[in-house]
């Protein structure tokens, strides 16, 4: 296979970075050039970059029934491009500064959904949209016992959290994801990489 990236971080040049917003989240202008596909090097190029910090996410999943479990919540961002803005998603959360990931995900999902989770797996890691922003975010599936969870409702009272759990099949999650209501980016990853990696799960588990 023919190699494809031909620079690396050495073939960038970070003239200055200034903050010029602090708030929820922050914001740095980056002054940087670059090496060329042609060959030399770039003029310098400003941009902003949102600086959110890096994200976990998890899809707990039952073997034995075949069901995942989604929660349901208001955002705002939403709201531009669709009708309805409360979202199914992964639970979730910012990493806060902590490599610790699995640490985080066991966290949020207590706090998101009242929920221990069992194994945890590894599914990957993907930048969610690195023209604007540094954010990466890390994916995990959890063997998780999912019977009576659903329609419980959980969330942070001082982060303005309404959460609500549901407990779905996993056809009926895929069919969701099918017909355009499942539409935010780690949710319908992961789905997809169920899909793609359920057989060899269940196997890896000793629950087939």
């Amino acid at each position: 296979m023919n190699k494809i990236n031909q620079f690396d971080k050495g073939d960038v040049t970070i003239e200055s970075t200034e903050e010029v917003f602090k708030g929820f989240f922050k914001i740095d202008k980056y002054r940087f050039k670059h090496a060329l596909f042609a060959g030399g090097t770039s003029a310098i190029i400003e941009r902003e970059i949102f600086e959110r910090g890096h994200a976990v996410a998890v899809l707990p999943y039952d073997p034995a029934t075949r069901s995942v479990l989604l929660v349901e919540q208001i955002r705002i961002g939403a709201l531009a491009t669709k009708d309805n803005p409360w979202l199914l998603e992964c639970i979730a959360g910012m990493a806060d500064g902590s490599q610790d990931y699995p640490a985080v995900v066991r966290k949020e999902a207590q706090e998101e959904a009242g929920l221990e989770l069992q194994q945890l797996d590894f599914m990957l890691s993907y930048l969610s949209s690195p023209g604007g922003t540094t954010e990466r975010l890390y994916l995990y599936l959890a063997q998780t016992d999912l019977s009576g969870i659903g329609g419980t409702v959980h969330g942070l009272d001082d982060e303005g959290e309404d959460i609500k759990v549901h407990v779905m099949a996993v056809d009926e999650a895929m069919a969701r994801l099918n017909n355009g209501e499942i539409d935010n980016a780690a949710t319908v990853i992961s789905l997809q990489w169920l899909a793609l990696n359920e057989q060899r799960i269940l196997q890896q588990w000793g629950a087939e």
